[in-house]
């Protein structure tokens, strides 16, 4: 257990934020698994300043994922400490993204794009920080730096930290690298041991190997697992399972996957609508029949599937 803030983060496994893939109702199966800390997916500060309704999904929360944080992105430290402190309730801690690499956002000088400008990322927290007050930890997520001629990582996180974060989660690659090639461990652990604050480290967990070995090299706090969840929440349990008691435990079996694919279906549509849901459920239901037989098959019908029924057919025929 380690606290970020006056919050209290359970035990060592988090999950990172992912746009399309961690909302509500996979945030709360997320957490039935045991994850510790988990962060909504990136919203933009001038959306919400500016009354973008499309917003209110993505902000979404239940008190059952506490603690949770609302992450954040932009580059106005005026705007973004007024949003924050704005839409502040109910959520535990407001996270700043410094590194989500998508074109779209860094070329507007946010995300990523904020390792090149480590005064005014400072200046973000530092202002969100005073708004704020003792009322929410404000933490930050970074990547190494821009790009291999710029790995700034551990001047970034200082600033941050002397700038008043409480957390940072550091992504061990690029923005150029976006998300192949190595993780660079050997930075997030350079970071870990230039800063006083709770690091936790993200990039290329896939197993409980990579867990810990990504724990006993960087000697973070914890770790925040990505992609490694894409149809494997239970992957959040074996984790814990694995840092906190050195314990395997079994995987799911495959009736107990199709449980968890009607439970998706079903919790994703109350909470969206039949129509949202199911467009944006397809790659979910296709990833959690990775490795099944017939599961090539069986994700090309799901691309033809338009209702509850349809889809919940198709899971029962694996």
């Amino acid at each position: 257990m380690f606290k970020i803030g006056n919050v209290e983060i359970k035990n060592r496994v988090c999950v990172a934020p992912m746009a399309g893939i961690t909302d509500l109702p996979y945030r709360l199966i997320l957490k039935e698994m045991g994850a510790a800390f988990m962060t909504t997916e990136l919203v933009s500060a001038k959306g919400i300043y500016y009354n973008n309704s499309g917003n209110a999904t993505i902000m979404a929360t239940d008190k059952k994922e506490s603690p949770i944080a609302l992450q954040l992105f932009g580059n106005d430290p005026i705007i973004m400490s007024m949003v924050a402190n704005k839409v502040k309730e109910p959520y535990d801690i407001i996270d700043i993204n410094m590194g989500c690499p998508v074109l779209k956002v860094v070329r507007n000088g946010e995300g990523a794009a904020l390792s090149k400008d480590i005064d005014l990322a400072a200046r973000i927290v530092e202002t969100m920080v005073r708004v704020l007050g003792d009322s929410k930890p404000v933490t930050c997520k970074i990547r190494i730096g821009y790009d291999n001629k710029h790995i700034n990582a551990v001047k970034f996180a200082k600033a941050l930290e002397s700038a008043g974060a409480s957390a940072i989660t550091v992504h061990g690659r690029t923005k150029e690298e976006l998300y192949s090639g190595d993780c660079h461990i050997d930075v997030i652990r350079d970071v870990k041991s230039s800063v006083k604050i709770p690091i936790i480290a993200n990039g290329n967990i896939w197993t409980v190997d990579d867990a810990k070995t990504m724990l006993d090299i960087t000697k973070a706090d914890a770790i925040a697992l990505g992609r490694a969840i894409k149809g494997n929440p239970w992957i959040v349990k074996e984790c814990i399972e694995y840092i906190e008691n050195g314990k395997r435990i079994d995987r799911p079996t495959k009736e107990e996957i199709k449980k968890m694919m009607y439970r998706h279906v079903e919790d994703a549509i109350n909470f969206k609508g039949e129509f949202t849901a199911i467009s944006e459920l397809r790659h979910h239901i296709a990833w959690y029949t990775h490795g099944m037989e017939n599961s090539t098959k069986f994700r090309l019908a799901l691309n033809s599937a338009n209702t509850k029924e349809e889809i919940n057919e198709l899971i029962n025929m694996l």
